[in-house]
């Protein structure tokens, strides 16, 4: 560069500096860049920018039911006091806990167990591993260890013999058949023991860490525990992911060699909104009981372990169902793929960017608490591009009377590339004068 290029490139810049400083560091798009996209909503006539603070639309209070005039939010009362070793209250849609007592002490399963059980079956069904269809052989230890001959619960299967993968599958579930349990471990993984290495693995990865398995039965054991958190989060996968499945549940009663057998759940003859889950008794466990209820658009799980009795398994269940679903509701709050907020974008072909969320964001609360939901908005001062869709650039987080009900990673929700050369120097010049100063976040209510 010559010394005239260099004095006509050191005015170019004063001039830019000083045009930037006369304009109180307004930005406008350089002419190099794209303009934003045509599907991008502009932000609303009365939506606040949060300069300091980021903060995110509270979620639109019309779309619940309007309270009448001078209404005050009905309080919620403290869950039903439970004669149980311990217990859980769970929503379906989002898994939040909506009320505990002691979820995560360890205590055995019992058959209880042959939830994983019929998880881990449903699971090798739908990777073509096994088939309903398929014949089943009834080993000794099958019929030694769960058959006619035992204390625990049997589907009566005899020594030797081959029975349909789907019967066994019935009879482990409605009947709670510890021979039909062990016979179709032994199918699927060659050894009740090297199934119960599957259940470990599959405990693990659904998130149940008070959780180890030694047989597909529940029958007792020393090493073989769960907890009342873990078996929610054990019955909210099995109704997610293996709905077909889930049916079986719901059934009343099953025949099997001529022997007739009722479902020992209870509730499913109380309750017609009730369509599982498993029951489960040890002398050393107690009565435990895991259920789950649909009303409208609301399911629940319920989870009682260790209960003193069989009525009061199912009393519990019931009183804990009845509590959730008159006291407590799930919204949903913002969509995926939408625009949530438009924050300033530096060194980027575009001033603004279109932050979203990857997944719905759904919400549980106590119900007429939808108006008293915070939401806000985490992020940089500064957001300098380039970015690719899908990356994550700050946090939603959404709080009912100070506590989180939901925290969900803000996304790109469209490639954000950097501006040419001009572009990211002219920025990089008024970044200078601006200093920390946070960037102004143009917030976008959801539009559902």
């Amino acid at each position: 560069m010559t010394h005239l290029q260099q004095r006509y490139f050191i005015a170019f810049v004063t001039l830019a500096i000083g045009l930037a400083a006369t304009a109180g560091y307004a930005r406008t798009p350089h002419t190099t860049r794209a303009k934003p996209h045509a599907s991008q909503p502009a932000p609303a006539a009365d939506a606040a920018k949060a300069t300091e603070s980021n903060s995110a639309p509270v979620p639109d209070p019309a779309q619940p039911p309007a309270p009448k005039p001078g209404a005050l939010n009905v309080p919620t009362p403290p869950p039903p006091n439970l004669d149980a070793k311990s217990w859980v209250l769970m929503d379906f849609a989002t898994g939040q806990m909506l009320a505990d007592s002691n979820a995560d002490a360890r205590v055995e399963p019992a058959s209880i167990t042959k939830v994983m059980t019929s998880y881990v079956i449903s699971a090798e069904l739908a990777a073509g591993k096994v088939k309903m269809e398929d014949p089943v052989f009834i080993s000794e230890n099958a019929w030694r260890s769960g058959g006619a001959g035992t204390e625990g619960s049997t589907s009566f299967l005899a020594l030797n013999s081959k029975v349909p993968l789907k019967d066994l599958f019935y009879g482990m579930v409605i009947q709670s058949g510890n021979d039909a349990a062990i016979a179709l471990a032994e199918h699927v993984a060659g050894s009740e023991q090297t199934f119960a290495e599957l259940m470990n693995q599959y405990a693990a990865k659904l998130g149940m860490t008070g959780t180890h398995f030694t047989n597909a039965s529940g029958l007792p054991d020393p090493n073989h525990y769960t907890t009342a958190h873990d078996i929610a989060l054990l019955s909210r996968a099995l109704i997610h992911d293996y709905p077909e499945e889930y049916k079986v549940y719901a059934i009343k009663e099953f025949e099997w060699n001529g022997i007739k057998q009722h479902n020992r759940n209870s509730l499913l003859w109380r309750d017609a909104t009730v369509d599982g889950i498993k029951t489960g008794h040890t002398k050393d466990a107690g009565f435990c009981l895991a259920t789950s209820a649909k009303r409208g658009d609301q399911r629940l799980i319920a989870v009682v372990m260790g209960a003193p009795s069989e009525k009061q398994r199912a009393d519990d269940n019931q009183s804990l169902l009845n509590y959730g679903f008159r006291f407590y509701e799930t919204h949903k709050l913002y969509e995926a793929d939408k625009p949530l907020a438009t924050p300033e974008l530096w060194k980027g072909a575009t001033t603004t960017i279109a932050l979203g969320l990857a997944h719905d964001v759904l919400v549980s609360m106590p119900r007429g608490r939808y108006k008293d939901l915070k939401a806000s908005m985490d992020l940089p001062n500064r957001l300098i591009a380039p970015f690719t869709k899908g990356q994550q650039v700050g946090t939603l987080r959404v709080t009912l009377d100070g506590k989180p009900l939901a925290e969900r990673p803000l996304v790109a929700l469209a490639d954000a590339p950097a501006a040419g050369f001009w572009g990211r120097m002219s920025d990089g010049i008024l970044l200078w004068f601006k200093g920390d100063k946070k960037s102004d976040v143009s917030a976008v209510p959801d539009t559902k």
